[in-house]
């Protein structure tokens, strides 16, 4: 996940945490030193440690979960609102995702079980209550951020435990992308009631809000798109009526194709129509500001940009292409010669068309030759 930062690694799983979890430290800490001074602000910066040892225990609540069903989990990131597992690939069917994602909120009541017990009678609700208060007592505190997460985690909204349990529940009279948009749509629609009680309580509920409901349309969209995926290839979708820029091309033959089509990435491909770089609209407007018209397009082009055989699945192509951050991936066949481009264009229209018609299948096409 963009903005983290890698701990370390814990039995082949990376430990990251993303940069917003310093929010809740700042949060914490600022209670703290407002009701203690600094020794109650260096407590809560131990508490907090607590907290995100908590935290870690329930991600690999998941982990343990999901490697019973053989799912490796490449790694965690730790966010202000919980942690989020990343897995190799989806649960086969309802129940593994239904028992992965419980596995996490059911490690935070056996901690919370196990401190209650310790603690004993001298627990009330009151202390529960009251985690961000340093006067009450530490284990007490733990206790109730132990509680408060697994009640927040079950809220059904992505990418929340409530929200993938809510997706199996859903899973077992529904498909599964039907069930995923479904549950996607209820999870924004607490997100948007979350912004609104934020706007009156807490300014961290609205970032708090803001983050479920765009985590629930990627979820969303991540679903159809493999839904579209399924049994399609790039050869059938992609695009094959391209202009193409050769290394020896200026920038101002790149101006010339930018404005006579309707393309923004264009392929720089030898002789032989094999890929050596792309440029887009935005390095061809910086060259033109830079360097000129008369700069050639070798210097300016990205070649770090990967290619894609023909015969990928879309979904394959959508990874790459936010691996590399580029906006478009050129398509080669068996001879390495660009037989096609997929673009963010190409794929939001793939989207749309499923959202008219779930029966939606690209069909195989006329493919123009190189």
């Amino acid at each position: 996940m963009k903005w983290s930062l890698k701990l370390g690694t814990v039995a082949g799983t990376e430990v990251r945490v993303h940069v917003t979890f310093a929010l809740l430290l700042i949060w914490i800490w600022v209670m703290h030193y407002r009701i203690g001074g600094p020794p109650a602000a260096w407590e809560g910066v131990a508490f907090v440690i607590s907290v995100f040892l908590c935290v870690v225990l329930h991600e690999f609540g998941h982990i343990a979960a999901a490697r019973h069903f053989g799912i490796k989990t490449p790694d965690i990131t730790l966010l202000p609102i919980g942690g989020l597992a990343r897995l190799e690939r989806n649960p086969a069917g309802p129940l593994e995702e239904f028992v992965i994602a419980i596995a996490g909120p059911l490690v935070n009541v056996v901690i919370a079980g196990l401190i209650v017990m310790a603690v004993g009678g001298a627990l009330g609700l009151e202390q529960l209550l009251a985690p961000q208060d340093p006067r009450v007592d530490f284990l007490a505190r733990l206790a109730g951020v132990n509680i408060f997460l697994v009640l927040f985690n079950m809220i059904p909204a992505f990418p929340m435990d409530g929200g993938r349990v809510l997706r199996a529940i859903l899973a077992w009279r529904l498909p599964w992308a039907r069930a995923t948009t479904l549950a996607a749509r209820i999870g924004q629609s607490i997100a948007v009631v979350m912004g609104i009680f934020g706007i009156f309580f807490s300014p961290l509920l609205i970032l708090i809000a803001i983050f479920v409901y765009f985590a629930a349309e990627t979820e969303a969209q991540g679903i159809e798109l493999q839904a579209i995926s399924d049994g399609t290839s790039l050869s059938d979708v992609m695009i094959t009526d391209f202009a193409t820029l050769g290394p020896q091309a200026r920038v101002g033959e790149a101006v010339e194709l930018l404005l006579a089509t309707s393309q923004s990435e264009f392929p720089v491909v030898d002789e032989a129509g094999r890929f050596e770089g792309l440029v887009t609209r935005g390095s061809i407007v910086q060259a033109m500001k830079e360097r000129g018209a008369g700069a050639p397009v070798s210097a300016v082009m990205r070649r770090d940009v990967p290619t894609v055989n023909e015969q990928s699945p879309i979904d394959f192509s959508m990874k790459l292409m936010q691996d590399a951050r580029s906006p478009a991936v050129p398509i080669v066949d068996c001879s390495q010669r660009v037989v096609g481009l997929m673009n963010y264009e190409t794929i939001g229209e793939l989207m749309m068309l499923r959202n008219a018609d779930e029966r939606f299948r690209p069909g195989r096409r006329a493919r123009r030759s190189p």
